[in-house]
């Protein structure tokens, strides 16, 4: 018989449960915009509606490497986030400001 996934977890020492919540924190805090959008349950043509463009139009920008920067704030924000650009450095990081001003 199959077992729940929380029995499984909870079978597990409490060091392996920290590495594996530890690990699931790191995976939520980086992927590809397509993975961001599925993971706040929207789909393409639920983002497109929003939008107001065609659904292959966000398969394209989740398909793009190279975009403005007011593309990207745009669809952040049809996902109910906010985009802000930082840049990080040895010695501490930067958030930019240069953007906060663009058209919406």
């Amino acid at each position: 018989m199959a077992k729940k996934f929380a029995e499984l977890r909870a079978g597990l020492s409490p060091e392996s449960q920290a590495r594996a919540k530890a690990r699931t924190q790191s995976m939520l805090a980086e992927m590809p915009l397509n993975e961001l959008r599925q993971a706040r349950g929207l789909s393409q043509k639920m983002l497109a509606e929003v939008l107001h463009v065609q659904q292959p139009a966000i398969a394209k920008i989740e398909k793009r490497t190279d975009l403005y920067l007011s593309t990207l704030r745009s669809h952040i924000e049809a996902m109910g986030g906010c985009l802000d650009v930082i840049a990080r450095f040895p010695d501490g990081e930067v958030r930019i400001t240069n953007f906060s001003n663009l058209a919406r």
